[in-house]
């Protein structure tokens, strides 16, 4: 598991309570490389944001969007949790 996996779980925990993971795993599975530009966002937004989730957070969550592969995981992970 890579070092941005143990943020994955608790992603999901929040996307689950607003049920928002079928939504999240289809946008990052059919943004392709759109989420390269997301990701870019997230590294302009991270002091703006980082008062609100800590900087290594959003740091993970950008550099998973930068990666298609780690993108497509975590929608499949996403997929997974939803089943259960």
């Amino acid at each position: 598991m890579g070092e941005n996996h143990p943020y994955w779980e608790r992603w999901a925990k929040f996307l689950q309570r607003w049920g928002l993971c079928a939504p999240a795993s289809g946008i990052l599975e059919a943004a392709g490389p759109l989420t390269t530009l997301a990701a870019q966002f997230v590294y302009f937004g991270q002091p703006l944001l980082g008062h609100t989730t800590p900087e290594s957070q959003w740091q993970a969550l950008a550099e998973m969007l930068e990666n298609q592969a780690e993108s497509r995981s975590f929608a499949a992970f996403l997929r997974e949790e939803e089943s259960r």
